[in-house]
């Protein structure tokens, strides 16, 4: 049902674009979160948008992601800027209890 796509390796300091996609969920008035999950940790919530556009971060996320949907393309994007070794690990989007497979995110020189 979710779709996660735009992983990938990337230097300390670089940027990465995350998108979550649904052709079965609407995201037009719901929350979608994007969670992460760090080799050995449990997963965190690193940025939500709920569904009147109100965003939240994570204190490890605010001012480097920005989360943004896109209603024409269905399309909840995760753009990550200053990305640090620490933000290593799967990405998952989730909404109503639905989770995407995840993308790997690999920060490393």
């Amino acid at each position: 049902q979710l779709v996660e796509t735009g992983g990938g390796m990337v230097q300390p300091g670089g940027s990465l674009r995350l998108s979550c996609h649904s052709s079965g969920i609407s995201f037009r008035m719901r929350s979608v979160a994007w969670y992460h999950q760090a080799p050995g940790e449990e997963r965190e919530s690193v940025a939500l948008i709920e569904g009147n556009g109100r965003t939240d971060y994570s204190d490890s996320a605010k001012d480097r992601f920005t989360i943004s949907i896109d209603h024409a393309r269905n399309t909840v994007d995760l753009q990550m800027s200053g990305l640090k070794p620490e933000d290593t690990g799967v990405y998952y989007c989730t909404t109503d209890h639905f989770w995407g497979q995840g993308t790997q995110v690999t920060v490393s020189s």
